[in-house]
């Protein structure tokens, strides 16, 4: 429809950062002394809340206890993405750029980004456990860094290199007991934490050459009737030529005799500004 195929990875690079924050949670249980008898990791995946509560309460059709050598294990995370909403207030304006040397390094062509646009995503994350301690020990390795955000610098396009603060803000904080008190049910409980991670989302990659060169010719408007008339006809009074300025020893100059070559000038060099008007 837009006639230009891209894809940035961005979305994905999200669901990585936020599965990233969770991924090294512990629950140690101790003895009545204080010693550590038993230290496990919390398993995270990307996972619907209720297709991982079906298998807890194992009528996922899709699962079957007969094949599996143990029921599911608790405690256990998972999140997973329930909206987008589009947000005018971190909205820049569209014509600013993000300009950048290219993966190859050539100083004579550049990449660049228009301003992306701005997305809140939300994020739920679901902690399901046997008991109240072993919930309120996941809450408490999460809850302290979030206050009510989290900001993390992410490389979200890698050529150009680009890279933005991408906060993570801790909306709120629920508990659902799902246990009924039959003997046949395992009793679940289940945290749920509802985050709006503010990303940005950018649009295909562009190329183009470096201006070293810039030149102006002025016309005499009292000799025509419609300036347009002039374009193609006349050569103009004056032209105004505007060039980079680098001395042989790397210094900026704006003296025409003692600068190098234009194309011996790198968009990344300290070099002034030689301006030349010519009487046509």
């Amino acid at each position: 429809m837009f006639g230009k195929t891209f894809y940035h990875g961005t979305l994905r690079k999200y669901v990585t950062l936020f599965g990233t924050l969770f991924n090294d949670i512990w629950v140690n249980r101790e003895d009545s002394d204080g010693s550590v008898v038993n230290s496990q990791k919390i398993p995270l995946s990307y996972s619907p809340r209720e297709k991982m509560l079906a298998r807890i309460e194992g009528i996922d059709e899709d699962y079957d206890p007969l094949q599996q050598p143990f029921a599911i294990v608790l405690p256990r995370m998972g999140f997973e993405i329930t909206g987008f909403e589009y947000d005018s207030s971190r909205k820049l304006t569209s014509i600013n750029r993000f300009v950048r040397k290219t993966a190859e390094n050539n100083d004579n062509v550049q990449k660049y980004q228009y301003n992306p646009v701005p997305y809140n995503i939300t994020f739920d994350l679901s902690i399901f456990v046997k008991n109240t301690s072993d919930g309120t020990m996941i809450l408490e390795q999460i809850l302290p860094y979030f206050t009510p955000e989290w900001t993390t610098t992410v490389q979200l396009i890698s050529d150009p290199n680009i890279t933005l603060d991408i906060p993570l803000i801790l909306n709120s904080v629920s508990q659902d007991d799902v246990y009924e008190g039959s003997f046949e049910e395992r009793r679940s409980l289940i945290w749920t934490l509802s985050f709006t991670m503010k990303g940005y989302f950018f649009g295909p990659t562009k190329r183009q050459g470096v201006i070293n060169l810039a030149n102006t010719t002025f016309f005499d408007v009292n000799a025509f009737d419609d300036i347009q008339d002039a374009v193609g006809v006349a050569e103009g009074n004056s032209r105004v030529t505007v060039t980079p300025g680098l001395d042989a020893n790397g210094n900026p100059t704006s003296d025409a005799n003692n600068t190098v070559d234009r194309s011996e000038i790198s968009a990344e060099d300290n070099f002034g500004f030689i301006t030349r008007t010519e009487e046509l």
